[in-house]
């Protein structure tokens, strides 16, 4: 039976990521990947096995948390759909190959990958490189191979895509706040897509005594997406008053933080 402590860890962890979700158009993979380690560690799995279970634990629990934060942010007129059907099948068929090769990968190789896309993401949000006034949104072609990269690195690292989206949509002028709203959309695709593979992948990992499906912990998914969707539209209304720039840091310090955190955890 799950402890009351991993009861309360897993809820709280949903109310915190639905916030995070709705505010920034994080599907709020990389919030969980780290601290669902650390979780899975602490109850007694092996380093290998935690890592592929965050893995697969946090894109199953992003499915609703990408719902309820686009559903929220499209009330504001905060989505481009455009954008979201030009990038979708790119979105699948990257986010659904890409699992393939998660499971042949160790969990040292996982974390660097993991925390070199972080720093990276970071620092080019930190230091806020303004597109060129002349770039404009790409075409489909251009949308949907952006799409089919975004879902592969999103399926590595389990994410929703939207530290990958939103820089990649505000580098072609779009409003970061719209950026935001549709990168939680397209969060999704990802996270169902993703989803399919870790299960697929990891069944043979399974351990229905334990709730454990493929790379998949079923009561973390369900505790995680039941907060996550009640917290996630007070995170859109955040996203909706707070100024661009304050949003830009909060964006790249929260990243910046996760990725050390996920290198203390495993190496």
């Amino acid at each position: 039976m799950l402890e009351i402590e991993w009861i309360l860890s897993f809820l709280f962890l949903g109310s915190f990521v639905g916030i995070i979700a709705g505010l920034l158009g994080l599907g709020g993979g990389a919030i969980m990947v780290p601290i669902l380690t650390s979780i899975f560690l602490l109850q007694g799995i092996t380093v290998d096995n935690a890592v592929h279970l965050a893995l697969g634990t946090s894109m199953a629990s992003i499915i609703v948390t990408s719902y309820s934060s686009a559903r929220a942010h499209n009330v504001n007129g905060g989505v481009i759909w455009k954008v979201v059907r030009g990038m979708t099948p790119g979105i699948i068929l990257g986010t659904f190959l890409a699992t393939f090769l998660v499971a042949y990968l160790s969990s040292i190789y996982l974390t660097i990958i993991f925390s070199a896309y972080m720093a990276y993401a970071s620092s080019q949000m930190f230091l806020d490189k303004k597109p060129k006034p002349s770039r404009e949104l790409a075409g489909n072609v251009g949308l949907f191979a952006a799409g089919s990269g975004i879902g592969a690195i999103s399926a590595l690292v389990s994410i929703g895509g939207g530290t990958l989206t939103v820089p990649y949509l505000t580098w072609q002028n779009i409003d970061l706040k719209k950026a935001i709203g549709t990168s939680a959309a397209i969060g999704l695709p990802i996270s169902i897509a993703a989803t399919l593979g870790y299960l697929i992948n990891g069944w043979a990992n399974s351990s229905p005594d334990d709730f454990i499906f493929g790379f998949i912990y079923l009561p973390a998914v369900v505790l995680i997406s039941l907060a996550s969707f009640f917290t996630a539209p007070y995170g859109v209304k955040l996203a909706h008053k707070l100024p661009i720039r304050i949003l830009k840091k909060i964006f790249a310090i929260l990243l910046l933080i996760l990725c050390i955190k996920m290198l203390m955890v495993v190496l």
